[in-house]
């Protein structure tokens, strides 16, 4: 059942402490959307532009937020609750923010500045706390539902007591519910039964290019009471309500109702004497409309029509106050895109912004003096401004503590590397996360393990065989009570570690955004992994550039990887994804070839993970099995957690050089053995990590035109490469975009000959594959002939 939270309780009057509150609240809203539009205006028509180009910022869907947030700042949000504000209402956040003394004006009048407020709110980028970074829409809305299930777990596990959980709360405009990612959430969110979940919808009915569609009145209402939500819908303000039983009422309230959007939209834009004539010739043959619509002057007219709930701090707080449980809860706040603004309503409000006439007139009616604009209480007069102020100050919103430094979890100097003579790296992995699941280190109770349906495909099954599904309530195994024999021994419970997901890659990365955020959002730090077929690593691209955005730390597994999958063909085969492991920032992207390589990188990664000034990292696995090399000694090992280490150190003045990455390492070998008869000394370099020798040969040029920097040493791609001669040949050769190695002849000015996948992959074995896409053996041979033919 919808429920519209403004007609749950009779029109008594308010109590006087009540009545105090909400015109306190009504006098925050007005101060925080004079300060966002002011914000926006500053730096668009007086701040000096250099280069020309308009700064932007969204003044109309700020002040459709402002009574929202003023309420849910001050009068709702508890100590633990956490908010993930709509992009376009990030100006609001700063004003809130400023007003408790919290944020600079240097920092507002650089608003969209570099080192000022970012155009959308960011926990790494602005210096006021920032619960969940937004910006790319929708995303922001569903991990709130992932970082509840996170909260559960934590509690769950004990390490967040119940009576401490907090709502997750989003701040969403109605067209973000476009958003696919946000029906994904919530079908996910259902089988996990999540609670503590707020969704707040400033439902204004306009987006950037047009319109909601009518024929949406109350399908998002269905989709989400369907999904296990109670939906809240605030409609009509206190003052429609008041008409609504006055005689001719009802009509007024039914022609309301089936208004067209749009129509709604162009008569809030043209004011009170467009209403009247718009009601008149629609209803005013009704019994006592004439009457109705007569008693308002056009001022009060254009007042009544736009008194939505949205607007009505009494409607709100009534309506944040009936949902005070753990029921994940939508509130569906109608309000008007640029309310109390001379934009309301106008279809192009939303990049639209008010001129300098009209900021000034919106500065006279609020009462502020020229150059008072950035006073922070300007207009309300002494003794309400001190009021004003106690209110915020003494809200739970101000005295929330910031986020704390969470404990690091130990990490054991070495894990063990798996037997075997032949292993492949997704085996290796397993194997691995298998012995940390049995072990009595903390650190097998802090890994947490996700996957999207792909949990056995990508080796996390013996990891889940020891540790168990997670479910806040126990579900039994059938099988297992029936005796049937299955390798997938799956008990779910509480207890459990793994959280099992459906196939939809947004939510596995939002998942993971969510886990890799435990330690600052409840102080409490988890070592998340996530496996993911590699190429799907691009279905969930936006979710993971978002988390990692945000600084989230999480261990990404992608596999198996590239053609060598071979028998799945094309859609199965990964080809661009060492790029995107080296374009992603905050992550860092290893591709190791054998399994002692796998246990240094995962040792590395789990370490890595919880350093501040880490990232998380990303292993692209294979499931092809090859022979293990034997090894001398360890000194390899701090080369490959740099991004590469000879595996055959050239010999002096070496004027060649096989360079591979991963799951080729045989073919680099063969053709190694092979041409090193004929070129005595030719080397043969193991890139662990296109990611970091990139970055740091980048970063070594970049630090050239730094003057803070004067002895600057070389990178280690550039100290690898020196062991070879001035002008030598690379041949590059790994199962992946031939672009992640063939930049390397750009760092000494050396030839290549660039072998790689750059076609999408199709059916086949191993040896056929290899020898169409030229991966094997000979083909490097050929390449390192063709370096010295056209030399």
């Amino acid at each position: 059942m919808v429920e519209t939270a403004s007609t749950q309780k009779d029109d008594l009057p308010e109590s006087t402490d009540r009545a105090d509150r909400i015109a306190r609240l009504e006098a925050l809203e007005q101060r925080l959307r004079w300060l966002s539009s002011w914000t926006v205006h500053n730096a668009n028509h007086i701040r000096p532009k250099r280069d020309g180009l308009k700064v932007g910022g969204h003044q109309a869907s700020c002040s459709s937020m402002t009574a929202i947030m003023a309420a849910l700042y001050f009068h709702a949000l508890r100590p633990k609750d956490k908010v993930a504000v709509k992009p376009h209402a990030g100006p609001v956040l700063h004003a809130i923010h400023y007003m408790l003394g919290k944020q600079s004006r240097d920092n507002l009048i650089n608003f969209r500045g570099l080192g000022g407020v970012q155009s959308y709110p960011s926990r790494t980028k602005d210096s006021i706390p920032v619960d969940f970074s937004t910006g790319s829409v929708g995303l922001g809305v569903a991990v709130t539902a992932f970082s509840s299930l996170v909260q559960d777990y934590l509690i769950a596990h004990g390490r967040v007591q119940n009576e401490d959980a907090g709502r997750m709360i989003a701040l969403m405009g109605d067209a973000e519910l476009d958003e696919g990612n946000i029906y994904e959430c919530l079908i996910e969110g259902y089988k996990h039964n999540i609670r503590n979940c707020w969704w707040i919808v400033d439902y204004n009915r306009q987006s950037l290019d047009s319109t909601t569609a009518d024929r949406m009145f109350r399908r998002f209402d269905d989709i989400f009471e369907t999904c296990g939500w109670r939906v809240i819908t605030l409609k009509y303000g206190k003052l429609q309500q008041a008409a609504f039983k006055k005689p001719g009422g009802k009509a007024l309230e039914e022609w309301i109702d089936n208004c067209p959007n749009a129509d709604f939209a162009v008569l809030t834009y043209k004011g009170g004497e467009a209403w009247r004539e718009r009601l008149l010739a629609d209803i005013g043959g009704k019994t006592n409309i004439k009457k109705l619509i007569a008693s308002y002057d056009d001022d009060q007219l254009g007042a009544l029509m736009t008194n939505l709930g949205g607007h009505c701090m009494a409607s709100l707080t009534e309506a944040f106050d009936a949902a005070d449980d753990e029921l994940p809860t939508m509130f569906i706040a109608y309000t008007v895109k640029g309310f109390g603004l001379p934009l309301a309503g106008h279809k192009d409000n939303h990049s639209g912004m008010m001129n300098p006439t009209q900021i000034h007139g919106f500065r006279d009616r609020m009462g502020i003096s020229e150059g008072d604009e950035w006073e922070p209480y300007a207009g309300l007069g002494d003794n309400m401004a001190a009021e004003l102020k106690a209110f915020m100050e003494n809200s739970a919103f101000a005295k929330t503590s910031p986020e704390g430094e969470a404990d690091a979890v130990p990490v054991p100097a070495r894990f063990a590397v798996p037997d075997g003579d032949d292993l492949s790296t997704q085996a290796a992995f397993g194997k691995i996360l298998f012995d940390l699941a049995k072990s009595d280190e903390e650190i097998g109770n802090r890994i947490v393990t996700t996957a999207p349906d792909v949990t056995q495909t990508t080796n996390l099954g013996a990891f889940v065989n020891q540790r168990g599904l997670f479910r806040r309530q126990e579900v039994a195994d059938v099988f297992r009570q029936a005796k049937i024999p299955s390798a997938q021994k799956w008990a779910a419970h509480a207890a459990g570690q793994h959280i099992e997901l459906g196939i939809a890659e947004n939510n596995f990365f939002l998942m993971l955004t969510s886990l890799g955020l435990s330690a600052p959002h409840f102080g409490t730090r988890l070592l998340p992994v996530g496996t993911v077929y590699d190429p799907f690593i691009a279905r969930g691209l936006d979710a993971l550039n978002y988390g990692c955005y945000q600084d989230a730390r999480f261990l990404l597994v992608g596999t198996p990887s590239g053609l060598t999958l071979a028998g799945e063909g094309g859609a199965h085969q990964s080809i661009n994804t060492p790029l995107i492991g080296m374009g992603q920032p905050n992550l860092d992207f290893f591709e190791p070839a054998w399994a002692d390589e796998v246990a240094l990188m995962m040792r590395h990664a789990f370490d890595h993970m919880q350093k501040p000034d880490g990232s998380s990292v990303y292993l692209r696995l294979s499931t092809r099995s090859i022979a293990q090399i034997d090894r001398s000694d360890d000194a390899w090992e701090v080369d490959a957690l740099k991004g590469g280490y000879w595996l055959h150190q050239p010999g002096p003045e070496t004027e060649a050089a096989i360079v591979f990455t991963g799951a080729v390492a045989p073919e680099a070998m063969e053709a190694w053995k092979s041409l090193s008869e004929d070129m005595p000394g030719l080397g043969l370099l193991n890139v662990t990590s296109p990611d970091l020798l990139h970055r740091g040969w980048s970063a070594r040029r970049a630090g050239r035109w730094n003057n803070a920097q004067t002895d600057i040493a070389p990178s280690h791609a550039e100290h690898l490469l020196s062991a070879l001669a001035p002008g030598a040949g690379l041949v590059t050769i790994l199962d992946g975009s031939p672009g992640a190695l063939s930049w390397l002849g750009a760092v000494k000015g050396m030839r290549v000959s660039p072998l790689g996948t750059d076609r999408f992959g199709q059916t086949g074995d191993l040896l056929d594959l290899y020898r169409e896409y030229r991966l094997d053996a000979e083909a490097i041979i050929d390449a390192a002939a063709e370096l010295f033919l056209e030399n």
